[in-house]
């Protein structure tokens, strides 16, 4: 029932943009914080950024803050994540997830999307 569909996705050159989506579904989007993660190659997964309910506090790791931006569109059930001054360090699979969801019961805590492939090299 709960999904997460990634995309957004590209190869891009170092110093590139990308636009990530999440398109979520079977649970009340608008009432829960999210988050997006990504995992690395040989790493593990890392919390990227995290959006209040109402999209009003963001929050971000510090390797990718003033260059990556979080939103959320309620009525459309979807969050975004604005990737620019790409380094090849953000390569990684992006994931959106809702750990402020999870922890409430509203899906299991080991439940993620496919993810979307970001790639970043000249």
């Amino acid at each position: 029932q709960v999904q997460f569909v990634e995309s957004g996705g590209d190869l891009v050159r170092p110093g590139g943009s990308l636009r990530l989506t999440c398109a979520a579904s079977g649970f009340t989007f608008s009432i829960y914080a999210m988050d997006w993660y990504r995992q690395g190659p040989g790493k593990e997964r890392e919390l990227v950024a995290t959006v209040t309910s109402t999209g009003a506090i963001t929050t971000y790791a510090d390797s990718v803050k003033g260059r990556f931006t979080i939103s959320r569109d309620n009525a459309k059930n979807t969050v975004y994540l604005q990737l620019n001054s790409l380094k090849p360090s953000d390569t990684a699979v992006y994931y959106c997830y809702s750990l402020h969801a999870a922890r409430r019961g509203v899906f299991p805590q080991d439940y993620w999307g496919q993810g979307t492939q970001v790639t970043v090299s000249s």
